[in-house]
């Protein structure tokens, strides 16, 4: 049979290794600086665009619906086709969600659902890049300002990607990542939110931090002492420690070869599947340069499961991204009910993400492809 493949997982180099030990030795162990390299580190990927590390991707797009200054009352316009936290970090600031419709073939939010879905009391639309394949994001930036609103880029998957041209983190108003072990490069846990705009910046920041407030010229009360620090407005702590920052600086050097490696076995399923009847294989778009972080795999026919119980049965550790977040007992308790987004739902019951990491074979990736056509006979 084989290994077991996971779907995703971690490439740790001895570089890492070093990189982490090294800070062991150190004086610092949480913020220090290692923490501010990698923010620097991290926005030589993201077109200059400034960089707020924090403890997860979760973390990261709570501090970003936080800089964004929503709560109770204002709604967020999101995608259902995306693991939860990026409608639940909303819910838990008192937003209302408003779920629109993906498009059929990639799973990324419908400009056009999107702009159906937008009132006067819209504040955010976020977008989620899909497996790695940049959302539409000129024109969904149109429509979450034309709202009124800010675009924030839920790009868990896209570290390392570019639309049309710009890279993923220097187009939305606010860009969230994640570094969990599976994505494109990582951190164990960690995240980061990117913006442009200095006033969205200085928001994160503080959030990350308590919300306290230092600086002796914003403070209400700055003649108290030197020891004297004030919140303004609640935060929490989401600070990623200098020890994680190190390994994620590490990590970046060799995003370019992750991404070389991620795009070599996307296509080499592609050429291996394309002829399968009863599998659909993922598209891409025009001007799109993903990090392909999923391999989404469409298998027809009301077959999903059966593919799923077959390469799980090989040692073949596929998995399904994403059940739609309405259908979470949390979102059907506060009154979202099955139907609403009848394009996630046909393709959350077709995808089938296939083992897709840095370090996996051409002869595992041909075994996994292998599997697949044994199973459809072809």
């Amino acid at each position: 049979m084989g290994d077991f493949l996971p779907y995703g997982r971690q490439s740790i180099s001895e570089e890492d290794i070093e990189a982490v030990v090294g800070v062991l030795r150190g004086d610092w162990l949480t913020t220090g600086p290692a923490v501010g390299q990698f923010e620097t580190d991290l926005a030589a990927h993201t077109g200059g665009t400034p960089a707020v590390a924090v403890t997860s991707g979760t973390a990261a797009l709570h501090v970003a619906y936080a800089a964004a200054g929503i709560g109770p009352g204002d709604e967020v316009v999101t995608s259902p086709m995306t693991f939860v936290a990026t409608a639940a970090t909303a819910a838990l600031h008192g937003a209302k969600v408003v779920f629109a419709d993906v498009e059929p073939d990639t799973g990324n939010l419908s400009v056009a659902a999107a702009k159906a879905a937008v009132t006067g009391r819209t504040k955010v639309v976020a977008a989620v890049d899909y497996a790695g394949l940049p959302a539409e994001l000129d024109e969904l930036a149109g429509v979450a300002h034309d709202a009124g609103a800010l675009l924030l880029e839920d790009a868990a998957h896209s570290v390392g990607g570019s639309w049309q041209g710009r890279a993923v983190g220097s187009i939305a108003d606010l860009t969230t990542f994640s570094f969990f072990p599976t994505k494109n490069l990582t951190t164990a846990e960690g995240g980061a939110v990117v913006t442009p705009r200095d006033d969205l910046l200085d928001r994160a920041r503080k959030f990350r931090n308590h919300g306290l407030v230092r600086d002796r010229a914003e403070q209400r009360y700055p003649d108290e002492g030197g020891w004297h620090q004030e919140v303004h407005e609640f935060g929490l702590n989401y600070r990623l420690p200098d020890v994680l920052c190190a390994l994620g600086s590490s990590q970046l050097k060799r995003l370019a070869e992750f991404k070389k490696r991620r795009a070599e076995i996307h296509a080499r399923y592609n050429a291996a599947l394309a002829d399968v009847d009863g599998v659909a294989t993922p598209p891409s778009r025009p001007g799109a340069d993903p990090v392909w972080h999923l391999y989404p795999l469409r298998v027809l026919d009301g077959r999903r499961r059966a593919l799923f119980d077959h390469l799980r049965g090989a040692g073949i550790g596929v998995q399904v991204n994403y059940i739609p977040a309405y259908w979470h007992p949390v979102f059907e308790d506060l009154g979202y009910r099955r139907g609403l987004c009848p394009n996630a739902e046909a393709y959350y019951a077709q995808e089938l993400s296939l083992p897709l990491f840095p370090s996996l074979t051409d002869a595992d990736v041909d075994r996994v492809a292998d599997a697949v056509r044994a199973f459809f006979g072809a």
